[in-house]
């Protein structure tokens, strides 16, 4: 059986101290980056940030945790969005890590140069943040951003002072969007105590956003000001059991999902849970069936058209895959991973010309997949293009790490491309990436 799977980017660290590897997985689903900006965006406004300019990203991880490397990047842990029950309480954890971007709490960090939404910028961001997180894999992920000791130690830790700006700040964008700031005092309540356990034993949240009883009872004291909860937003509601259904049901086991498919409410959600649990089991005939269904509830909404595309190619009908992937692609012509997908869908039925189109259109507004610059590599070594092909591989080899074999496409890319050019150009700046990093070891 095959399971559903997300677009997704793993950053490996292989430590040279006989260490094992460590990984962060980027888990990347228009449906649900989506979802997640919706909920985002009334409180990056308040706090004066673009909300088309921060991207809120999930990372594959049962831990509870929520960081941010750049000012235009969010990152919480998948278990950190199962273990929410309001949107407020998701809401409020956005709206703290807001208030860090907003208060200039990166400018200390050395990697805030760095562009996170460049593959190479990406790759290197999320190794510091699986050292920094996880309390070791210090010394390789200290090398790959040019940090150590100290400035390595402290990348990730907010000082208290900060936490303490952030929540008051976060809970003021919360009340300007007007959202329940109960919501924080709800996810304070989840990690109190942690400060009395050791390290080894703190969730990772703790470990990185000091907390303290005084923090606990300041959140507290916020929240009691707000003298009547506003009324809860619908809109709200539904896009974060959306979020949390669909992200559960590729979690967590098909019977689970099917137990549960119905408890938010609402019946498009319920369908598409029921789709992704029939596919899971390899029942294509019920997956599409609830499937269907859904659309039929909601015809206009790209990411149940993207999730017919995703179900029929994974399950080997590619040219009703290519349909499905078309029909998101017309009624989101903007979004980087359903252009992907509708790419990725055209080269495997031998469409290679327009495969290509999508797939640059796609890397153009979002260079941070891997699998589109596999696709658009594949695609142009089957067109005789072996340099394009070969930056492209350098490049998806930079964004997870792999510098020593980036460097070697890269050498063969700057040999086979126009000296000067575009492509050419990109395949320097890897090769001084990759020569950059090894001088640091």
């Amino acid at each position: 059986m095959q399971l559903l799977r997300f677009f997704v980017i793993s950053v490996i660290l292989t430590l040279s101290l006989a260490a094992p590897a460590r990984a962060i997985t980027l888990l990347r689903d228009p449906d649900i980056e989506y979802a997640l900006r919706e909920l985002a965006s009334p409180i990056l406004r308040a706090a004066g940030l673009n909300p088309n300019r921060v991207d809120i990203m999930v990372i594959d991880d049962p831990n509870l945790n929520a960081f941010v490397v750049d000012a235009d990047s969010i990152f919480i842990h998948s278990g950190l969005i199962l273990r929410m029950k309001t949107p407020a309480m998701l809401q409020s954890v956005i709206a703290h890590e807001a208030a860090h971007i907003a208060n200039g709490h990166l400018m200390r960090r050395p990697i805030n140069a760095r562009n996170a939404r460049t593959a190479a910028g990406l790759g290197t961001a999320l190794a510091v943040a699986a050292g920094a997180i996880a309390g070791s894999g210090e010394f390789a992920a200290g090398a790959a951003a040019g940090l150590q000791g100290a400035a390595m130690r402290s990348f990730f830790s907010h000082t208290r002072a900060e936490e303490n700006a952030a929540d008051q700040s976060g809970m003021r964008f919360m009340r300007g969007a007007g959202i329940d700031l109960n919501g924080s005092v709800e996810v304070m309540e989840i990690f109190r105590g942690q400060e009395a356990l050791s390290a080894n034993r703190q969730d990772a949240y703790a470990r990185t956003h000091p907390l303290s009883r005084d923090r606990y009872r300041t959140i507290r004291q916020l929240a009691g000001t707000q003298t009547a909860a506003p009324a809860p937003d619908p809109l709200a509601n539904y896009w974060f059991s959306r979020a949390k259904g669909k992200l559960s049901a590729f979690q967590r086991s098909p019977k689970w999902t099917l137990t549960r498919a119905g408890e938010s409410g609402f019946q498009d959600i319920k369908l598409m849970r029921q789709a992704v649990a029939y596919h899971r089991q390899a029942d294509l005939r019920r997956a599409l069936a609830a499937i269907d269904g859904a659309v039929a509830l909601r015809p206009k909404d790209p990411y149940l058209h993207e999730l017919r595309g995703q179900i029929l190619m994974e399950s080997r009908q590619i040219k009703p895959a290519v349909a499905a992937y078309a029909r998101a692609t017309n009624l989101a012509s903007g979004n980087a991973l359903i252009l992907g997908s509708y790419g990725r869908a055209l080269l495997a039925d031998g469409q290679l010309a327009k495969a290509q189109q999508f797939l640059e259109k796609s890397r153009a507004r979002d260079g941070r997949d891997p699998r589109i610059m596999r696709d658009l590599a594949v695609t142009y070594a089957k067109q005789g293009n072996n340099g394009m092909a070969s930056v492209l591989t350098a490049e998806r080899y930079a964004m997870v790490g792999r510098l020593k074999d980036a460097k070697i496409h890269a050498k063969r890319a700057t040999d086979l491309l126009p000296r000067g050019s575009a492509a050419w150009q990109r395949a320097q700046d890897v090769l001084s990436a990759a020569q950059a990093a090894e001088k640091r070891r």
